[in-house]
């Protein structure tokens, strides 16, 4: 099992390309088996989850070729509805076959879904919706078994919480039902409008996305189209308080700072020095110790969940004590004691809330990561950590973001890979 060490201390800086959105491009590789012809899909990331997504489509029977960033799916000759638990084990977002199955084949079978341990995430709210939609659901040997043998039809689904895989599932099944679905509570995040986007430019007619009011009008059939998947804001916010930790200053091309603005206040908050043009952030500390500044998660445009761990990281060495409030999942504060391990003052209060005291400088020791996002809330921990840290289950890491020590490297930090196998120093 390969780990990372990274020798912490020095600044970042420098500039460096946003790679695809991978919460993005999986509901749009999802929704390619909707569409009657090739769907050729640009900018796709290189990640573990991309590549699970992909291995389920061949699974399914669908042609899936690639080169470089852009991948095409052709769904002719799909003739297999079950997406089997050896792949879905992996990846919560595995679910989202549910819905375009459903909608294109009227028959859909899905093992529960998987992913990080950070607390239930529920699908309640998706077999909710598929049943509006006049589906028969029932759940057998841990597999969600759907079949709508006469199609689906519109109606109004009004979801409990703003559920963004239940938002994206119930979408993509309502563009081929029949009539008009209107889904009220529904998730307004930005890789929301990037699925409608696409669908939109499959023929699909959708109103209302990034609202929290979505009104879909079915139609017979979808085409195939070309579509770029939009910059990862998870990833771009991620490089950007790594920097403001490190007391650095870095260029990100390719980002879309409208979609962060939440995480850009809290960066202004702590003292740095942001500069924005549409596809472009730079960020500048001036060499200066963060501020300590609280935040606390919530649905888009909130400050996003998937930031909370890196944003904690940074305020364990910031000046003054912040408190970080996780409103999303319960269980999202297990690298709390992986911090505290580099000498963070970390405390919890509840289940919810973190209390942090910034101290002056971590100290380099082995951790573990215990999920994709805690993980780069660790990579950030070591790379101000005084000496050498060794980050453990790195397969975390590798289903997120694309190149992690290449990036890192090229904004000069000292970090390599090692096989599990290897001493590390």
């Amino acid at each position: 099992m390969d780990k990372l060490v990274i020798r912490g201390g020095t600044p970042l800086a420098g500039e460096l390309t946003v790679s695809g959105a991978k919460n993005s491009v999986l509901p749009i590789l999802a929704a390619a088996l909707l569409a009657a012809a090739p769907v050729r899909i640009h900018n796709v990331p290189r990640l573990r989850d991309v590549t699970t997504m992909i291995a389920l489509l061949r699974n399914l029977g669908a042609d899936v070729a690639g080169e470089d960033t852009t991948v095409e799916v052709t769904q002719s000759g799909v003739s297999r509805f079950r997406a089997p638990y050896e792949l879905v084990k992996t990846m919560r977002a595995s679910f989202l076959l549910m819905g375009p199955l459903l909608a294109r084949f009227g028959r859909a079978e899905v093992s529960l879904p998987g992913g990080c341990a950070i607390g239930p995430r529920p699908v309640d709210q998706h077999l909710k919706g598929f049943e509006a939609l006049g589906a028969q659901v029932e759940l057998e040997d841990g597999y969600v078994k759907a079949r709508a043998p006469r199609g689906l039809r519109g109606c109004r689904i009004v979801l409990d919480v703003p559920t963004v895989g239940g938002t994206e599932n119930l979408l993509m099944a309502a563009t081929l039902a029949r009539g008009t679905t209107r889904i009220e509570n529904a998730a307004r995040e930005p890789e929301i409008v990037d699925l409608a986007t696409c669908l939109a430019a499959m023929g699909a007619r959708i109103h209302g996305h990034g609202t929290p009011v979505i009104e879909i009008e079915g139609i017979p059939a979808l085409r195939g189209c070309q579509h770029r998947v939009m910059p990862d804001r998870v990833e771009a916010g991620t490089y950007l308080i790594a920097a403001a930790a490190t007391r650095g200053n870095v260029r990100l091309l390719n980002g879309q700072p409208s979609s962060l603005r939440a995480v850009l206040e809290k960066l202004a908050d702590a003292g740095a020095a942001i500069e924005t043009e549409p596809a472009r952030i730079a960020l500048d500390m001036h060499g200066e110790r963060p501020k300590a500044v609280d935040i606390e998660t919530a649905p888009y445009p909130g400050f996003p969940t998937d930031m909370q761990a890196q944003f904690l990281a940074m305020n364990t060495v910031a000046r003054g004590t912040s408190r970080v409030v996780e409103t999303i999942f319960e269980n999202r504060f297990m690298h709390l004691n992986e911090l505290s391990r580099l000498g963070a003052d970390a405390r919890l209060e509840g289940k919810r809330t973190a209390v942090v005291r910034g101290v002056a400088r971590l100290r380099g020791a082995p951790v573990m990561a215990t999920d994709l996002r805690a993980s780069f809330g660790l990579v950030v921990g070591a790379l101000v950590a005084r000496g050498a840290t060794a980050i453990d289950r790195i397969y975390h890491i590798d289903r997120g973001y694309e190149g992690i020590e290449r990036k890192l490297a090229a904004l000069g930090a000292d970090v390599r890979r090692v096989s599990g196998d290897r001493a590390t120093p």
